[in-house]
């Protein structure tokens, strides 16, 4: 069977590979073709644009880029009709993928989402076009099938794929890994500034601000495989920090703290038992738009998903340097951390266990046939 999967994000990336490896294992003769990044192509899927191309962070940089985005969305819907798969997985990335949905469904491809659009968090009145345009809807959020259920759409929690991507990567030994990346002896705080240029233009400036009061730490920065390291280099201003780039799971399994982003790194930081003070500041604009729509007590998963404060949020204002050491200063007392320790183990077991890339093509096969 012919499946067209459009992922537009470095997490999609991270999650169509597996699914794209289970559909291989599930459908001997499928022919994959996506939107995505390295590890859906190496994954076998022939890459039709990179989503380096694609990501545009915020209402302000979004609308400086619509002309490509309509480009891209044209450029789509012609490249799947040529193709004529049996099915559109749409991962994440609602502002291009339910456009593509919409105009799917009305030609009569089967349409599938895999990791829901963030309806939950804002505009709720989307589902209804979800419920119009996608056939089938795999969840990865515990709360989301709840969320779903009151508005009388069907869904199914098939677990979320960070515990197979994190179980099944390849372990690396602390002392080579030190070695091979000059990281010396001290205890590691890591830096995750985001992987788009927008953010890490925003967040690593000030991550980077407190590393003279914590001298007695190694600071390393985890390098987005979507930028080169000449980028942020510009930022690295003091000594004691290093650069480490596309082995974020390696680095987080070695260290002892981390300054973090929001986004999905939150969790993968927390899956990694690795407590963090979580970080966001967007544009004036963006963030005042956002305040209006966005309906949530929290920002980050872990919070989100364990329904109360488990790690810390340093939100636009707050996020300066005197909060951020303050903040930091918490997380790296021992007291402190038992108890995130305990909130995270507790968070893994809401997620359920592994299996949900297995799970998910299972489904979308199923639903062809």
């Amino acid at each position: 069977m012919k499946y067209y999967i459009i992922a537009g994000e470095a997490s999609g990336d991270l999650h169509g590979s597996n699914l794209i490896k289970a559909l291989f294992q599930q459908d001997e003769n499928a022919i994959i073709r996506c939107w995505g990044g390295d590890l859906m192509e190496n994954a076998g899927a022939t890459l039709v644009k990179h989503y380096k191309e694609l990501a545009f962070m915020g209402f302000v940089e979004v609308l400086a880029n619509i002309p490509t985005i309509f480009k891209n969305i044209s450029f789509c819907k012609n490249d799947i009709e040529v193709f004529q798969p049996d099915v559109v997985v749409f991962i994440d990335y609602s502002g291009f993928n339910l456009r593509i949905a919409k105009w799917a469904k009305q030609k009569g491809f089967r349409t599938n989402y895999y990791i829901s659009p963030q309806v939950w968090a804002s505009r709720s009145s989307r589902v209804e076009k979800i419920k119009r345009d996608i056939d089938m809807m795999n969840v990865i959020l515990p709360f989301e099938k709840e969320f779903y259920a009151k508005r009388n759409y069907d869904v199914n929690f098939v677990g979320h794929p960070l515990i197979d991507a994190i179980a099944d990567r390849k372990q690396v030994g602390e002392i080579a890994f030190r070695k091979e990346n000059n990281l010396g002896n001290k205890k590691i705080i890591a830096l995750l500034p985001g992987s788009r240029k927008q953010e890490i233009i925003k967040m690593l400036s000030v991550m980077l601000s407190v590393v003279d009061d914590f001298k007695e730490y190694q600071f390393v920065i985890a390098g987005a495989p979507s930028q080169d390291f000449s980028f942020y280099q510009q930022f690295i201003k003091t000594e004691n920090v290093q650069f480490i780039n596309n082995k974020t799971y390696d680095l987080l399994s070695i260290s002892f703290a981390a300054l973090v982003t929001s986004g999905t790194a939150t969790l993968e930081t927390a899956l990694f038992k690795v407590p963090q003070v979580v970080c966001y500041k967007g544009s004036a604009i963006t963030f005042a738009i956002a305040k209006r729509i966005i309906t949530l007590k929290f920002i980050s998963l872990v919070n989100l998903i364990m329904d109360k404060e488990v790690v810390t949020e340093l939100i636009q204002s707050d996020f300066n340097t005197k909060t951020l050491t303050k903040e930091l200063t918490k997380i790296l007392d021992e007291s402190h951390r038992e108890k995130v320790f305990l909130a995270y183990y507790e968070l893994e077991k809401r997620l359920g266990g592994k299996g949900a890339s297995e799970e998910s093509a299972r489904l979308i096969i199923e639903g062809i046939t």
